[in-house]
């Protein structure tokens, strides 16, 4: 472990060292793609899965939705969680075997929402110290990472809290690199359909021959960098939702406030008295993209007070019936359907139509 831990060190100091022009771009793409491959190594250790998931972090997936909380020591992070649980939690939230990470389960909309603490990410988590590797697994299955920052020192803390969680492969706000990457025969093609500012051919080859590929089909789709060409052939990345919550506002000035409105991603707050919680809730709405079906038995009103929810991703008929069990689709004849996602009310339609949200649906069977 200590050993990879010096060779990354090694590597970043001389990345640090390197300035950044035309003719080092190649050398730094090699660190980078070196830098990548270690800390992969400590992530997923080699000689089996590691030393098991650990105690306390086996966190049952509940609920429609995750979204994990960072944040450093005396932030109120904490207080946040708790007084959000504490105003819209369910009852008996007490269904995990573990209460380590996990506060509690809030409605909103008709949703669960699972919030998860996600406790000492920082203190050097990637470089395999404590429990962290296991707390980032956790937060690698997360539909919405909250930050939260004290409005007082922000930036400090963001940029230590986003490389933190970079290094374990999880990319905030943003998409996959829109380049395509196939292993083939025939040497390495590029094809680009756009100039590049930064990644040649000879870039291209040299990063792959650090992964041992020496036949693939790469496409770069737009101007892409050297991490995107890494971040695409690791192919551990995973993509998640940012919401930054700016705590403590209650020690700022009102021009202060207008500015922090003004910076994408975020959301200002007072934990301790409960001030914009209701603006916190609807962009943490906004960025989970739930969909709400409601359903509807033969000859009955909707059920408007207990919704099936679906992610966004996944919301065809087929999708819906699968969340309520697996069965369903075997029994399946057509679902009529009233809402937005049908030209008439209702609508006859079969397994392959897309809801949308809050349309109803009733089931016929076979």
């Amino acid at each position: 472990m200590s050993d990879t831990l010096a060779k990354i060190a090694e590597i970043e100091a001389e990345m640090a060292r390197t300035q950044k022009n035309k003719a080092t771009a190649h050398h730094l793409g090699l660190l980078k793609a070196h830098l990548a491959k270690l800390r992969r190594e400590l992530i997923t250790p080699k000689g089996g899965g590691g030393g098991g998931p650990g105690e306390g972090f086996d966190v049952a997936k509940t609920g429609d939705a995750r979204i994990g909380f960072v944040g450093f020591p005396s932030v109120g992070k904490s207080t946040l969680l708790s007084n959000l649980a504490g105003v819209y939690s369910e009852v008996a939230t007490y269904e995990f075997t573990t209460m380590t990470t996990v506060p509690g389960v809030i409605r909103y909309k008709g949703a669960k929402i699972q919030l998860l603490d996600l406790p000492r990410i920082i203190e050097g988590a990637k470089d395999g110290k404590g429990r962290g590797r296991q707390v980032i697994a956790v937060a690698r299955t997360c539909n919405l990472i909250l930050i939260v920052l004290d409005v007082l020192k922000p930036l400090g803390h963001k940029k230590i809290i986003e490389n933190e969680l970079e290094g374990f492969g999880i990319r905030l706000n943003s998409k996959p690199p829109n380049i395509g990457f196939k292993k083939d025969k025939g040497g390495i093609n590029l094809t680009a359909t756009c100039p590049q500012s930064e990644l040649d051919a000879e870039t291209v080859k040299s990063i792959l021959s650090e992964y041992k590929i020496h036949n693939a089909d790469v496409t770069l789709r737009s101007d892409a960098t050297t991490d995107d060409l890494i971040d695409v052939v690791e192919g551990n990345r995973v993509y998640i939702p940012c919401i930054y919550v700016l705590n403590k506002i209650d020690q700022i000035s009102i021009e202060e406030l207008d500015i922090i409105y003004k910076v994408p991603h975020c959301v200002p707050i007072s934990a301790h008295h409960r001030w914009n919680f209701d603006d916190l809730l609807e962009k943490i709405w906004d960025y989970l993209k739930l969909v709400r079906i409601y359903t509807k038995s033969k000859g009955q009103l909707p059920d408007y007070m207990s919704p099936v929810v679906l992610p966004y991703s996944r919301t065809t008929v087929e999708d819906f019936c699968m969340k309520i069990h697996k069965n369903l689709i075997k029994e399946f004849k057509y679902a009529l359907v009233w809402g937005l996602s049908v030209k008439h009310n209702p609508q006859k339609v079969g397994k392959d139509h897309t809801l949308e949200d809050e349309d109803v649906i009733q089931i016929v069977k076979k």
